[in-house]
């Protein structure tokens, strides 16, 4: 090689080599199970558009909706095994990872969305965020569906009403007590598999919040609905703490902030939802909603509240504590107004 040729080719590598790596760019799977139409749906895809917006050619989400990639029985596994690296199940998914997270499962136990918010913003609900750690699961943040109501082909009154019903439930030990304790056979089953049971005969009802019921078509196929409000739906963000501490801290950083910017958005949403959602199952005329008197909601709660004895070990009475201080401060603050 002539000598002024190899001297430029010597010139090129030390160049080359001189030149800093170029980081590689984080893709973040991120596979929930409901449309993108509803508030964790919403929320999902803004967070995708933060981080591009914010964190381009460093951090990519790709988000995987509607149980596109897994179903909720599937999706912690794969998040553990690092085929994705963010979910929102609800915290009912967690029993066989935590027991503590069971406390969102209590009936009756959260009066509305404003003491839910009072306990998960307060010192006790973000120290739970940390509660399935030892799994290596890493709670990010708490995202509200709503509150629950109940459905079934038949009006559901009194507790009397739901005895022999199969209601679907996620995969709770609590929520399998809950109703047992009216008498009724729960029934666990993935949230995609819901609506085919309900209009095949497999289960005779189910409880859920008013933005599943109406992005889910559920209320096409059950003939009546209870405002019952008789417990939360709420999620949890998490993704491996392997993940997470894989993560440069300036990165760590940028998405605990843009986390919580999303999760004050997808909080109002959820209020949204609720408001908007009701009022558009009930001008469908599919279907009826009954509203309970104190006296009949009184017979529930009373049927319901030994569940809160049963797992307050589980939970931890300390927990249970703090929601009800934030009952009682809400209740306060309403009648001030």
């Amino acid at each position: 090689m002539p000598i002024m040729r190899l001297f430029a080719v010597l010139i090129i590598c030390s160049l080359a080599f001189s030149q800093p790596l170029m980081a590689k760019e984080i893709v973040i799977k991120f596979s929930h199970v409901t449309t993108e139409k509803t508030p964790k749906g919403k929320a999902a895809k803004y967070l995708q558009e933060l981080v591009t917006q914010r964190l381009k050619g460093k951090v990519r989400v790709d988000v995987y909706p509607n149980s596109q990639l897994y179903n909720d029985k599937e999706v912690l596994k794969a998040l553990l095994l690092g085929d994705i690296q963010l979910a929102a199940p609800s915290l009912s998914k967690f029993g066989k990872y935590t027991k503590k997270w069971g406390l969102f499962d209590l009936p009756f136990l959260f009066k509305d969305a404003d003491a839910v918010a009072c306990f998960t913003n307060g010192a006790k609900g973000q120290a739970l965020l940390g509660a399935a750690s030892d799994k290596g699961l890493k709670g990010l943040g708490y995202w509200l569906n709503g509150m629950k109501q109940l459905s079934a082909n038949k009006p559901l009154i009194t507790p009397d009403n739901a005895k022999g019903e199969k209601f679907r439930i996620m995969s709770s030990d609590v929520l399998e007590a809950q109703f047992k304790a009216v008498g009724a056979n729960p029934q666990k089953m993935s949230f995609s598999e819901v609506y085919n049971a309900l209009s095949t005969g497999v289960i005779d009802g189910q409880e859920n919040t008013w933005s599943n019921i109406r992005t889910k078509k559920f209320f096409e196929v059950q003939s009546d609905f209870t405002e019952s409000n008789h417990g939360v739906l709420e999620y949890v963000l998490v993704t491996s703490t392997e993940f997470w501490n894989s993560l440069p801290k300036d990165i760590q950083t940028e998405l605990s902030a843009i986390i919580k910017e999303v999760t004050l958005k997808e909080t109002q949403w959820a209020l949204e939802a609720a408001r908007a959602d009701k009022e558009f199952i009930i001008a469908s005329g599919r279907t009826n909603i009954h509203s309970l008197t104190d006296a009949q909601a009184a017979q529930w709660v009373a049927a319901m509240k030994p569940v809160w004895k049963q797992f307050e070990d589980n939970v931890g009475a300390d927990n249970i504590k703090a929601v009800l201080q934030c009952s009682q401060v809400n209740v306060v603050s309403n009648e001030r107004e």
